[in-house]
């Protein structure tokens, strides 16, 4: 029997949860790949003085609700996550895992390169910390202990569950801003900048007048949709809300585009994960050289 192209995009129904879906098959066929589109990378002047280390805020979320009910079944992107770290990790850039309730980080296993050597080479070296990650109410007791130079949200629709509403996130991005510490994020990852926005006024923003790269609005109320990516419409837009608070995004599609504000590094979509991985590692590289 021949699956239509109807059939095909049709959310395929997580058993797990009530009324809770997958991307359907021919939107996985557009959207992952077996291998990404990472080439060597080197840092012959990694860092190797083991001060100096990355936060990264996961989250531990995945279901997402949707407008009309159902659960997309999400979590954090594989490769927006495990890229990035490799390029961080390989610049001598150790890397704390923190959830905001030290909940295991949940991840889009079927987003996940499996045969990609290098991501799946990371994901296993930071499996245990993944599992059990550190709880992020605990770390920002003391964020000057960690010994900081970066803080890292990786993407995944799941971001928009936990991160966006934490007042924890929140105390991460200003002790980053008044520290002067770089924030990494891409795709879905930069809603937790609204973080930020929690008990402040519109005009005080933090990242008010920034410009930034994050996943297109367009593609979650049209594409993803239309091709079953996602079961409906989302709760919220990440890029309508930040634009809302003096935000300038810069792209309005997805071709793996970074950019750099002042200590922001942001990149459009999982096609970035390895562009943002590099400008992250010899960003931070530069900045340790100048500690």
């Amino acid at each position: 029997m021949t699956t239509t192209h109807s059939e095909d995009s049709r959310p395929t129904p997580d058993t797990a949860e009530e009324n809770a879906y997958f991307p359907s098959p021919y939107s996985l066929s557009l959207y992952t790949t077996s291998k990404t589109d990472f080439s060597n990378a080197s840092y012959p002047k990694a860092y190797k003085g083991g001060k100096w280390k990355v936060l990264m805020i996961a989250s531990q979320e995945r279901y997402l609700m949707m407008q009309n009910g159902k659960f997309f079944s999400t979590g954090n992107h594989p490769v927006e996550m495990l890229l990035p770290m490799y390029h961080m990790d390989l610049a001598g850039f150790d890397i704390d895992i923190v959830t905001p309730s030290g909940n295991p980080v949940k991840l889009e296993m079927w987003a996940f390169p499996t045969e990609d050597e290098v991501v799946k080479a990371t994901y296993e070296k930071y499996r245990h910390q993944l599992k059990q990650p550190k709880k992020l109410s605990d770390v920002v007791k003391d964020l000057n202990a960690g010994n900081y130079i970066g803080v890292f949200i990786p993407g995944g629709h799941g971001v928009l569950n936990d991160i966006p509403f934490s007042k924890d996130v929140k105390t991460v991005l200003f002790w980053a801003h008044d520290n002067e510490r770089y924030v990494i994020s891409l795709c879905h990852g930069p809603a937790g900048l609204l973080s930020a926005g929690i008990d402040e006024g519109k005009d005080d923003f933090l990242y008010r007048g920034y410009e930034m790269c994050v996943f297109p609005d367009s593609l979650d109320t049209g594409a993803n949709i239309d091709i079953g990516y996602i079961p409906g419409p989302m709760p919220w837009l990440v890029g309508e809300r930040l634009r809302a608070l003096g935000v300038k995004i810069l792209n309005t599609d997805i071709t793996g585009t970074v950019h750099k504000d002042r200590l922001l590094l942001t990149g459009d979509s999982p096609l970035a994960s390895n562009n943002l991985g590099k400008l992250a590692a010899e960003t931070l590289l530069e900045a340790v050289a100048h500690q």
